[in-house]
């Protein structure tokens, strides 16, 4: 396959950037979308120019770190990570837009590379437990209903891609917010902060100049793990639950 990728290229924080327009040939279709930039950065070295910067860690769908915006989609065509997204999904000819994530909470760093750090500032203000582990307890030691389990462990697949912040037209965190919140709030470990957790995480996401969630629901449509719109539904149902309690 050969391809005409247009990569966003930005030096820095304080740079403009501009999209810049790349030729990449005898691209294998079993490639991964990273493996083909890897292609790609090894001929810009070869020709004694700087290489595209963009994240990557893991490589197997699991880390979050990659991230990028393929022709106007999170991710690209493919519900999945970046790097699980394979070439055979392009045609032979076809020319690629390749942006960073685009939100004002997310600050581009380098190139496609973002500062998806107000994420971590979020699950920083309630994304923790109090309650002594000490060594690894007994299996069922703390009984969790079947359901509640099934429930947490659905919202603790995100990975924190960004990729549902990327994809809303506003900019929101609420689909990552709110899967930080009801997987912890689901569980008996989790109760005692309950009502702090979900007005803290809530307050801290704001900060960071996320945008409102107006119900679109392109952050689902996006979230390469599935996390439903109904989560942020429920995390909306204990932000006014514990918001009624602490008025009283």
């Amino acid at each position: 396959m050969n391809l005409t990728l247009r990569i966003w290229r930005q030096r820095s924080a304080d740079d403009k950037g501009a999209m810049v327009t790349y030729r990449v040939e005898d691209v294998s279709p079993e490639m991964s979308f990273l493996e083909m930039l890897d292609v790609l950065n090894e001929d810009l070295i070869l020709r004694g120019e700087e290489p595209v910067a963009f994240d990557h860690d893991c490589r197997e769908g699991i880390c979050g770190a990659c991230g990028m915006v393929i022709n106007g989609q999170a991710h690209g065509p493919e519900r999945t990570t970046t790097c699980q997204l394979h070439m055979r999904h392009f045609k032979d000819g076809d020319t690629i837009d390749v942006e960073p994530w685009r939100a004002a909470a997310f600050p581009v760093v380098k190139d496609l590379v973002v500062d998806r750090s107000a994420f971590d500032r979020v699950i920083q203000a309630g994304g923790y437990i109090t309650a002594p582990t000490g060594s690894a307890p007994d299996a069922h030691a703390t009984a969790v209903p079947k359901e509640a389990a099934d429930y947490a462990f659905e919202h603790a697949e995100c990975i924190g891609c960004g990729a549902c912040v990327a994809a809303c037209p506003n900019g929101s965190a609420m689909l990552f917010t709110s899967a930080k919140v009801n997987h912890l709030n689901a569980l008996p470990q989790g109760a005692p902060e309950r009502e702090g957790r979900v007005l803290d995480m809530v307050s801290a996401m704001d900060e960071e100049g996320f945008g409102g969630c107006t119900n679109v629901g392109a952050c689902t449509s996006a979230c390469p793990k599935g996390i439903p719109l109904q989560s942020i539904a429920d995390m909306n149902r204990e932000f006014l639950r514990a918001s009624t309690r602490r008025r009283r």
